[in-house]
């Protein structure tokens, strides 16, 4: 996963404060990760995260870390999620696949789902790269998705607001349309918030009209974790 970024969390840390003579988080796999975070509240701790990571807290970061198990069983969803963020990565040029806890982050820009300015209209581009998430999609039944829309700060901040809820739309009843279950999804328009390069240029405008899933585990997946953990 040589372009999947593993985004620490602000827990290692913590833990690395209560438990001394441990070796360095970053050797650790994904089972003792999921371990060391449920020794400092899981879930609880996964909510702080997410609400306290600044621009990430309102977004797909946030939702992410807010989705927080712990424990072994975070152990095993990680090690699920591993495959699947490879398989999107290998599936969809051009996404940024991050590995975010237990779950997955995945940014779809310019080169893999653009929209035009002032458009909610998926183009013909957009809608071949999301056929490629389709089938890693239908692998991983067990989780749930979350889409992010987004825009450039062309207009007024209410209008694009608005604008991004429509893109965040668009991609969610597109994927529906292919047979992925409606009821995994929900979806956020955050307009001109949280841009990833300057509104300055066409180019940097380009990439800020962007669609961010946060890819989770739903509550089978986390009870099939917890039963695998308790074996």
């Amino acid at each position: 996963m040589k372009n999947i970024k593993i985004v620490a969390l602000a827990s290692f840390f913590l833990i690395g404060s209560l438990f001394t003579g441990c070796e360095s988080v970053k050797n650790t796999n994904n089972t003792q990760r999921g371990a060391a975070i449920g020794a400092v509240g899981g879930a609880i701790l996964g909510g702080v995260l997410g609400n306290n990571l600044g621009k990430g807290g309102n977004g797909a970061l946030g939702a992410v870390l807010g989705g927080v198990v712990g424990g072994v069983a975070g152990g095993v969803i990680g090690n699920k999620m591993d495959k699947q963020a490879r398989e999107i990565e290998t599936s969809v040029p051009g996404a940024k696949v991050e590995r975010v806890g237990e779950g997955i982050k995945l940014t779809l820009g310019e080169n893999a789902v653009r929209f035009d300015t002032n458009k909610a209209t998926l183009t013909a581009g957009a809608k071949a790269n999301l056929d490629k998430l389709v089938s890693v999609f239908n692998q991983y039944p067990d989780t749930n998705i979350q889409i992010y829309g987004y825009t450039d700060n062309t207009g007024t901040p209410e209008y694009n607001l608005k604008l991004s809820d429509q893109r965040a739309a668009s991609v969610r009843s597109y994927l529906a349309g292919k047979g992925i279950n409606n009821s995994r999804f929900t979806t956020t328009g955050l307009g001109i918030a949280d841009p990833i390069a300057t509104n300055d240029t066409v180019e940097g405008r380009s990439l800020n009209r962007r669609v961010e899933f946060a890819i989770t585990a739903n509550e089978k997946m986390v009870q099939d974790a917890q039963k695998q953990a308790g074996k």
